[in-house]
Parts: C-alpha cells; sequence; structure tokens
C-alpha cells in the first residue's frame, strides 16, 4: 500500500518553520548562554560528551512521540530500559549466550513490555497513563528479581555500542540518527504514519472510515518497548554494567524532551525531528547545569520551569496558527 502525497498548507509550512527555528536559537542561546558562564563548555571534551550520552534518551523519545501523537503516553519506558539490560546481562553472564542473541533478548523483553502495555489498554479500554504506570512498577519489580538487586558488571560485552567510530563518536550516536530518520520517514511519508496521526486527531472519524486503529496502537507501544530495550543496551554499553536502578525518573525526561519538540500532549501533533531538537536542549540544559555547578534539586527547578515555558509558548503559537 502506497501512500498519497499531498500538499503541505502554506499555514502548516509556517508553523513547521517556526517551530524549527524557534527550537534552534533556544540551542543556540542555550550553548552560547553557559559558553559564557563556564570556561570548560566550550570544549571537545564536552560536546563529544553531550554526544556520547543522549543516544539513549532519543531512541526512548522518538518511541514517545509516536504514543503522545495517538493520544497515549506511556510511563513504563524507564523500567523497560532496566529490565532489558538486566536480562541482557543474565543471558551473558549466568547464561553464557554470546553478545547478539544476548542483545536479541534484551529487545524481545522490551517488545513484550511494550505490546502488553498497549494489548491490555487496547483490549479493556483502559486509560495508558493507568496501564503503563501499573508496568511501571511490575517491571521494575522484575529487573530486581533478575539482577537479585545488585548491579551486574558486564564489563565491554556490549562495548560495540560504546566503542568510538568516527572522531570520539560511538556507535550508539549515529544508530540513533539512523532511527532519527527512519521514524521520520515514516511518520510523514507513509500510510501508517498518516494512520498514527490520524488516530491522535479523530479516532473515530478513522473508525467510520473502516480503519482499526487498535493494532496500530499496539504496534506503536510494542515499537516504543523495542526501542526502551535497545536504550537499556545502549546505556549497559556505555556503563558497563546493568542497575536495576537505572532509568528510574527517566520517562519524566523522555516526556519533557517531546514536549519540548512540540508534540502535542492531547494528540494528533508531533515530529521526529522536532523531538531530536527537545533531547539536544535537555541534555545541553542538564551538562551546563552540572558545569557551572548547579545543585541537583536546581537542576530540577530550572528543568521543569523550562517544559511549563515549552508548553506554554507552543500553545500560544498554535492559536496565532489558528487565528491566522
Amino acid at each position: 500500500m502506497t501512500s498519497v502525497q499531498t500538499p503541505t498548507p502554506p499555514s502548516k509550512q509556517h508553523s513547521q518553520l517556526g517551530t524549527y527555528l524557534g527550537l534552534s536559537g533556544a540551542l543556540l542561546g542555550m550553548v552560547l548562554l553557559f559558553g559564557y558562564l563556564s570556561e570548560y563548555f566550550f570544549s571537545a571534551e564536552t560536546f563529544l560528551a553531550i554526544a556520547n550520552e543522549f543516544p539513549a534518551l532519543l531512541v526512548m523519545a522518538v518511541g514517545m512521540t509516536y504514543v503522545l501523537i495517538i493520544g497515549g503516553i506511556d510511563l513504563s519506558v524507564g523500567s523497560v530500559l532496566a529490565l532489558s539490560a538486566a536480562a541482557t546481562a543474565n543471558a551473558i553472564l549466568q547464561w553464557h549466550w554470546g553478545t547478539l542473541p544476548a542483545g536479541a533478548l534484551g529487545l524481545a523483553v522490551g517488545l513484550a513490555c511494550g505490546g502488553a502495555t498497549g494489548w491490555i489498554a487496547v483490549t479493556w479500554r483502559l486509560p495508558t497513563f493507568i496501564v503503563s504506570l501499573g508496568m511501571l512498577e511490575a517491571v521494575r519489580g522484575g529487573a530486581y528479581v533478575l539482577t537479585d538487586s545488585r548491579t551486574q558488571y558486564v564489563g565491554d560485552a556490549m562495548g560495540g555500542l560504546a566503542a568510538p567510530w568516527i572522531a570520539g563518536v560511538s556507535s550508539a550516536f549515529f544508530l540513533s540518527m539512523v532511527i532519527v530518520a527512519v521514524a521520520h520517514v515514516v511518520l510523514t511519508r507513509t500510510v501508517f504514519g498518516r494512520y498514527v496521526v490520524g488516530i491522535g486527531t479523530n479516532e473515530e472519524a478513522m473508525r467510520l472510515a473502516g480503519i482499526n486503529p487498535s493494532p496500530i496502537r499496539v504496534a506503536v507501544f510494542a515499537a516504543t518497548g523495542v526501542l526502551a530495550g535497545l536504550a537499556g543496551l545502549m546505556q549497559s554499553a556505555r556503563l558497563e554494567a546493568a542497575d536495576p536502578n537505572s532509568g528510574t525518573g527517566i520517562e519524566l525526561q523522555v516526556i519533557a524532551a517531546v514536549v519540548i519538540g512540540g508534540t502535542s500532549l492531547m494528540g494528533g501533533r508531533g515530529s521526529v525531528i522536532n523531538t531530536l531538537f527537545g533531547v539536544l536542549i535537555i541534555t545541553v540544559l542538564e551538562a551546563g547545569l552540572a558545569q557551572i555547578g548547579v545543585s541537583d534539586p536546581s537542576k530540577r527547578i530550572i528543568t521543569g520551569c523550562v517544559i511549563v515555558a515549552a508548553v506554554i509558548l507552543d500553545t500560544l503559537r498554535q492559536r496565532r496558527v489558528h487565528v491566522a
């Protein structure tokens, strides 16, 4: 089945351009500010650290973009990250599996968790907030059981994802960029992507058009679970360990990055490219605040204010577009 391309309305083109310019300006302004406040920010080490740390957050944010577009939410991605990493570590350390089958197991665990969340929500017509909240607790418990509540050190068994590839940048960075490109094409150039947007915009209209939203919803959650599992592999490779506490609270960072990128919490609107900007803004913000010595509680306050400001600005921008 092929998609039919329709021209983008001028108002939407202007809206997209305004979003790109706004996010780029915010990111540039943040970089210049931290460069002024810290003499160490403008260094190859800082930018290399940012490039090697944000792939895990980025791949989860890509999945969350799709989830929010269909009008859902997934609070379990941090726990799925931990369980996938724990399963992979167990396969390597306890069952003596090779790296590839162990990694495949980690992705399969993510697929199962995400698919279960979507299936339960669709089958019983439950709010995804509640289902994913329950999954968050259950899956985190599973991570503790698999690791016996202890960090599992895998060494360089997963080192391929963290190994420097070009100019010290890890292969995980380039893999995350490929995922962004593929997800963007799927969302904007395929029938599946149009269905995703359509479900978030008006699910009842999709049903009346003869399209069953249920399998699409389940597929989106399953894909998000796989990406959370991949994030777990990336983090294990970078830290050379699987910690059952890893990913705690990261779902809030993921949602924040997606919202900062302009994806609507009400569904029907979002962009993977904008999410990339949102992840960069969150990552640069945290790195810059750490370099100028801001305490963790203060960082939380500042990050929260940035998120609220982004939502307010995006709401005002959308109102102007509708008025125009």
